[in-house]
């Protein structure tokens, strides 16, 4: 009998790490989570994912025989030449960690390591509304800004496996200050934490004690988007000034990758028309002229489920190597 060949698909983040074991048609066959903080050790993390993955794949089926071909990894500040996470901000581990590694023994099987941002645009192309397209952006609107840039059918990793970090271009000259050092990043504005940032400056513009009257710390960007539907105009502009910041990005990135279509993935996309209408709205408005662009690039929201993206994006990395290998 032949055996099913999966992947396994691994997404660390900040708080949780979900993992999963995925077939080449994309169907999850099995996922599980663990608190990332739970773990002060990485070696701690991969020995726990690992047992309850191999208890996965060896549980008695009767009619089919597993195979584990990969194990595929995405992670903050990953480096997909080194296989390690290397200083990443929001995760205790204050090293580079050969993260990889780990898991090719623990699972004994290959294990490929990148930036999280671009495994979810790995699953938009092989799993996602991306698949036939060699040139595109997926961009994730989190708590932080990520990007994959796809040129020519391939992932851009640049020299040092860091490229394509769009929510690090400076939007704002000596704007806010970001936690990679800089001011004026991307994703200090684009963001989960970034709208709430310009909804705060608002409400303080119009009132300077306005804040003194909210619990600031229960408000995110879901609360805003709730305050805009319900006719609150700071909520309204927040997201206006979002979309605006957004799309002229966007259109900037469009000069040096030159993409058939944009895709946005992340909590901030459920606003929907709020944050797509005024992000398409400035990207129109501002793409190069010369080369006859506007309404040919189509901003879309990813057509992945948010609760299977990640495993999708890190399992597609195997899925990858083992087309390029056939």
């Amino acid at each position: 009998m032949k055996a099913q060949e999966l992947a396994a698909g691994i997404d660390i983040g900040g708080t949780n790490t979900r993992f999963g074991l995925v077939d080449k048609e994309g169907t999850i066959i099995f996922k599980d989570s663990v608190r990332t903080t739970d773990f002060a050790d990485p070696k701690d993390l991969v020995n726990t994912v690992s047992e309850r993955i191999l208890t996965a794949l060896n549980r008695k089926q009767e009619t089919v025989n597993r195979k584990l071909i990969g194990a595929g990894i995405g992670a903050p500040n990953g480096n997909f030449f080194k296989g390690t996470i290397e200083l990443a901000p929001n995760l205790k581990w204050k090293s580079v960690i050969p993260m990889a590694k780990y898991f090719n023994e623990e699972l004994h099987a290959p294990a490929l390591l990148t930036n999280d941002a671009k495994a979810a645009a790995l699953g938009e192309m092989q799993f996602g509304g991306a698949r036939g397209m060699k040139n595109f952006l997926l961009v994730t609107l989190g708590t932080g800004l990520g990007c994959g840039m796809v040129v020519n059918g391939e992932l851009v990793y640049g020299y040092d496996g860091f490229a394509g970090e769009l929510g690090h271009v400076i939007i704002i000259q000596h704007g806010r200050q970001c936690g990679c050092g800089r001011k004026g990043c991307l994703e200090q504005y684009c963001s989960n934490q970034g709208i709430v940032k310009t909804y705060f400056e608002i409400l303080k513009s119009e009132n300077p004690h306005a804040l003194d009257e909210l619990d600031t710390d229960t408000i995110n960007a879901k609360y805003i988007y709730e305050k805009a539907l319900a006719g609150d105009e700071a909520a309204f502009y927040a997201f206006n000034y979002t979309g605006e910041l957004l799309g002229y990005a966007l259109a900037n990135s469009v000069i040096y990758t030159g993409p058939e279509a944009i895709f946005l993935f992340g909590g901030l996309t459920q606003a929907g028309e709020l944050i797509f209408n005024p992000t398409i709205l400035s990207f129109e408005k501002n793409l190069l002229p010369v080369y006859k662009l506007r309404n040919k690039i189509k901003i879309l929201p990813s057509s992945l489920k948010e609760d299977e993206a990640a495993i999708l994006g890190a399992a597609s990395l195997i899925w990858r190597e083992e087309d390029k290998t056939k």
